[in-house]
């Protein structure tokens, strides 16, 4: 499954603004059609992986460095 998860091309980059409330809309809407997306961000940019998965009603099936797999939420399907 790792390797799967691997291929995923990233979806949402987030820049040097953070997790604005377009960003959030996006990754929504994303979510809402793909099910699953992975997501970067800057080196410069404030981001919290867990109050992102919150904000966004998804759940994170993986991370590293500033990438991460969100999954639609159990619960939101």
């Amino acid at each position: 499954m790792s390797e799967d998860l691997h291929r995923i091309r990233a979806s949402v980059w987030i820049g040097k603004h953070g997790c604005t409330p377009e960003i959030i809309d996006e990754i929504r809407s994303q979510l809402a059609v793909r099910k699953m997306i992975k997501v970067r961000w800057l080196r410069n940019a404030e981001v919290d992986p867990e109050e992102l998965a919150l904000l966004t009603k998804s759940r994170i099936v993986q991370q590293r460095g500033r990438t991460m797999i969100l999954a639609l939420s159990r619960r939101e399907k």
